[in-house]
């Protein structure tokens, strides 16, 4: 086996900042423990909590690694003990931080395999959001076929991987947009419908398109004042997923409406979820959506990448909201 360097080129700040902090650094490669793979990247994703992450509000778990990134895909370049995968094997992986660095090390139970079908940007796109809308979606929601979902942000990560699973599980995707461009974009990626939140209601929408019954099930990003106006978009018996609060933390409701539609209110964090959670997550989507991932039919959007040493313009291209889907950071090969 390959001997590992002592070190590596990282992405890891010193304090909370600006886009101007992500520069970069040398740290020590990381050796796997137990259970533990160590992966050599080739491209990490950029997701929201990457940036909230920078500016000191959310901070990684306990025992993740400070440098930010919560996706890689790569080549195994050493196992730690009772690991069954081998170095040099191709793998995608979820990670608690450290996906903005030349190496990073995954739980064995956290990786799925690179099939032919994907590139390894494209690898790097997807555990995240498919993790993310996986459990959100289909297990805390439990969507089922034939049943429709209003999805606050169409043409961000999350909502371009909603639209692709609902097309391939039969539900209906409702999404909101900032823009009549990003309405079309994601109608052209298979949206039911897409409405421009800036100069339409979504919620007297959502009942139109549903003929006045309301949708069964909203995913949002988005919190704060915007609880209340989805459980008016919601059918009886809906279910409302909180996955993020980007216009705040707090919100006020009232409690009849959910108990007279008999409303469910939910919602996860994923980042601080056990490894053993992630893990059945992980085989769920093994032996539920990785057959898609294999014959080619479930991609992710990629909208653009950058250099890891140009994570700071990465960053500053998701926070201008112009992207639609994925941005990727390239780091080897």
């Amino acid at each position: 086996m390959t001997r590992l360097p002592d070190e590596m080129n990282a992405i890891d700040p010193a304090g909370p900042g600006g886009p101007e902090v992500l520069a970069l650094v040398r740290r020590p490669v990381p050796r796997p423990g137990p259970g533990e793979v160590l992966i050599k990247v080739v491209a990490a994703g950029v997701n929201r909590p990457d940036i909230v992450q920078r500016l000191g509000a959310y901070p990684p778990p306990p025992g993740a690694p400070s440098i930010p990134g919560l996706e890689v895909a790569g080549e195994i370049a050493a196992v730690g003990e009772g690991v069954d995968l081998a170095a040099g094997e191709l793998v995608c992986a979820l990670v608690a931080g450290g996906g903005y660095a030349e190496y990073a090390l995954a739980p064995v139970g956290q990786c799925l395999p690179v099939p032919d079908a994907l590139t390894l940007i494209e690898a790097a796109a997807l555990p995240e959001t498919l993790f993310t809308v996986w459990s959100n979606l289909f297990e805390r929601a439990y969507a089922r076929d034939g049943e429709t979902a209003l999805v606050h942000g169409g043409t961000s990560g999350i909502g371009t991987m909603a639209i692709a699973l609902g097309r391939l599980f039969g539900l209906k995707i409702i999404v909101t947009c900032g823009s009549d461009e990003k309405c079309r974009r994601a109608e052209a990626l298979g949206a039911a419908h897409a409405i421009n939140y800036r100069t339409q209601d979504f919620v007297a929408e959502a009942h139109r398109l549903t003929g006045g019954s309301g949708v069964d099930i909203v995913l949002d990003m988005v919190g704060g004042d915007y609880l209340p106006r989805n459980l008016d978009c919601l059918a009886e018996e809906g279910r409302h997923v909180s996955i993020a609060v980007q216009r705040g933390a707090k919100a006020e409701l009232n409690i009849v409406k959910v108990m007279q539609r008999r409303l469910v209110l939910t919602g996860a964090f994923l980042r601080s979820r056990s490894v053993e959670f992630k893990t059945l997550v992980a085989e769920e989507l093994l032996r539920n959506v990785w057959p898609f991932v294999e014959d080619g039919r479930l991609k992710p959007v990629i909208d653009k990448t950058f250099p890891l040493a140009e994570a700071a313009d990465a960053h500053r291209r998701m926070e201008a909201g112009d992207h639609v889907g994925k941005i990727v950071l390239t780091v080897g090969r």
